[in-house]
This record gives C-alpha cells, structure tokens and sequence, in this order.
C-alpha cells in the first residue's frame, strides 16, 4: 500500500454537484446521516478515507454515479 505523504489526485466534486442540484451541504447531511464537517472534509479534497456506504448513500441522494463525484486529477 502507498505510503500518504503527498496530497492525493483524487477530486471530489461535490461542490459542483451540490450547486447543480440546488442543494446545500446541510441538506446532504440529513439525507446521507453524515456530519456536516466530514462531508466538509470530503468536498474540500481532505478526506483519507470513505465507506462504500456512505458514498453509496451520497451517489443515490444526489443520483449520481461514482465517478460523477470522484475524479483523478492528471499530474
């Protein structure tokens, strides 16, 4: 496994996503049962780590894929 020295290529565009629906990171948090300071964390790229099934529960509440919300950014 690789070392976490640097800051990851992985994006999360939940800001984008959220903005398109019209939604706020409060109401994500009530729909996902996430706090709003992780999901924080996660929309500003420092999460370490995610569950399956809290970013399952994301994915269905903004009806989007994996891969709508997580992107690897180029070097």
């Amino acid at each position: 496994m690789a070392e976490d020295d640097g800051p990851s290529r992985i994006h999360c565009r939940l800001d984008e996503l959220l903005a398109e629906r019209g939604m706020t990171v409060a109401r994500l948090s009530e729909l996902v049962g996430v706090s709003v300071v992780n999901l924080s964390v996660l929309k500003n790229d420092r999460a370490r780590a995610i569950r399956f099934s809290t970013l399952t529960a994301i994915c269905e509440a903004l009806d989007c894929q994996v891969g709508d919300l997580l992107v690897t950014l180029r070097p």
